[in-house]
């Protein structure tokens, strides 16, 4: 796979995990709002698991655009670090 498509399938899969975890997180209002406390403390678990997971991968692809912007000659380096994804 090269760089570009790469990057593409990061950010789908970024795309996807946040979808997911808004999906989790709604289900979790919802289930407040019907007090229905001990489903909301276990979907409350699941809401930060997704929260976790989509955190820790838009870190490793952040750490991963700088890691490429270093590697750049300082002439054609851009702006934006995160543009070359």
């Amino acid at each position: 796979m090269d760089k570009q498509a790469s990057s593409q399938a990061e950010r789908l899969m970024l795309d996807a995990k946040k979808a997911i975890l808004q999906e989790q997180h709604q289900r979790f209002q919802a289930l407040q709002r019907e007090e229905r406390w001990d489903e909301a403390w276990k979907q409350l678990h699941v809401t930060l698991s997704c929260a976790a997971d989509l955190l820790k991968d838009s870190v490793c692809l952040l750490e991963k655009a700088v890691t490429q912007q270093k590697q750049l000659p300082p002439s054609t380096s851009s702006s934006d670090p995160l543009q070359s994804l």
